[in-house]
């Protein structure tokens, strides 16, 4: 039985208190199915796997209170940084608030429960201490807009494309946890123009081929793939805007702290159509977990993560952010590594590496 932390905190402000039991390590969707990492879309059907986080189509873990409250407080301190939507995204809203509750009272029914009556509807929060009831489609009868009151109870990022002229355009979000982007810059950009700064997409053409992918996308037919990058500090919020609060960590990492500074920072992406208003939504649900917790809890993820950050590409390493401490993350994980072979493919595979 899960116990959710309630006070947990992602700022210096807050010491960052946040760290994870070994249950919470040893269900991540850890990314790395080989010894050797390229960049690939990776998309595979989202469809439950193992009892770990792609048991439900949203996963919620034991950091979903302080989650939230994170959320909350990073809202209410920047006004229109976090959130934005246009304003002719409203169907997509509430497609988007029908999707999170539905998948929410159908994988966690003894925390959440949505009752229907035609278009009043009833929800129910128990983590959250919530129970409101509003008319569906009417955006007044709800405290905030219908994308920012479901994400405010949700974890990870909610970025939703619309499709238009053959492409996909970011046309609302919710990023309290953004890794190195700005929402307000990229707002209104195209597939290809938000996908730009990463290395090698169009020479390989991967680009291409997902958006491709994604345009066939039908309702009812999620999928997903995994993404991941290094942070210094389980620090949720490293946006473009707030880039002076954070950017300065990264000269502290050395080869005898980085096993407690450096996190892993792991993003599910399970995207959906949306039935009503045809958009596709982008979540990034964010884990992190620090290298000392993965050698302590997983050892075989650590000795895994070793052997990948040894061998990438440098342009991926500058392309991450993480240059000017990957050396110091190598050699402390080099202490951790006996270099025993390790399965191959993602844990939820039958035979894939499992954290040991």
């Amino acid at each position: 039985m899960t116990t959710y932390k309630l006070d947990e905190t992602y700022t210096p402000e807050g010491a960052y208190t946040y760290e994870n039991s070994r249950e919470a390590v040893r269900r991540l969707p850890f990314p790395f199915p080989d010894d050797e990492y390229m960049y690939s879309m990776n998309l595979e059907p989202h469809v439950p796997a193992g009892e770990g986080a792609l048991k439900a189509r949203f996963d919620i873990d034991e950091h979903y209170v302080s989650e939230c409250r994170h959320r909350a407080a990073t809202i209410d301190a920047a006004p229109g940084v976090h959130y934005l939507a246009l304003p002719h995204m409203m169907e997509a809203q509430w497609d988007m608030l029908e999707l999170i509750f539905e998948s929410y009272a159908a994988d966690y029914p003894q925390h959440f429960t949505l009752t229907k009556n035609g278009n009043e509807w009833r929800w129910q929060n128990r983590l959250l201490g919530l129970d409101d009831t509003f008319t569906f489609g009417d955006p007044t009868t709800l405290p905030y807009e219908p994308l920012e009151y479901a994400t405010r109870q949700a974890q990870g990022e909610f970025v939703v494309l619309e499709e238009k002229d053959g492409t996909l355009i970011i046309g609302a979000g919710m990023t309290t946890q953004r890794a190195d982007y700005s929402l307000r810059f990229n707002i209104g950009m195209n597939f290809t123009e938000f996908h730009g700064p990463v290395p090698k997409l169009h020479t390989m053409g991967i680009l291409d081929r997902a958006l491709k992918f994604l345009l066939r996308m039908k309702p009812g037919h999620p999928v997903r793939r995994v993404n991941w990058s290094l942070t210094v500090n389980p620090r949720l919020e490293t946006s473009v805007e707030t880039l002076p609060d954070w950017a300065p960590d990264r000269a502290t990492v050395t080869a005898e702290n980085a096993g407690e500074l450096v996190n892993l920072r792991i993003e599910l992406q399970p995207l959906h159509r949306l039935p009503r208003s045809n958009a596709i939504v982008f979540p990034v649900r964010t884990y992190l977990v620090s290298l000392q917790e993965l050698v302590d809890h997983a050892p075989d993820w650590a000795k895994r993560i070793h052997r990948a950050l040894a061998s990438l590409d440098p342009e991926l390493v500058d392309y991450k952010g993480f240059h000017r401490y990957h050396a110091a993350a190598v050699e402390w994980l080099s202490h951790h590594d006996d270099g025993a072979p390790l399965a191959s493919g993602y844990p939820w595979y039958p035979d894939g590496i499992q954290p040991g």
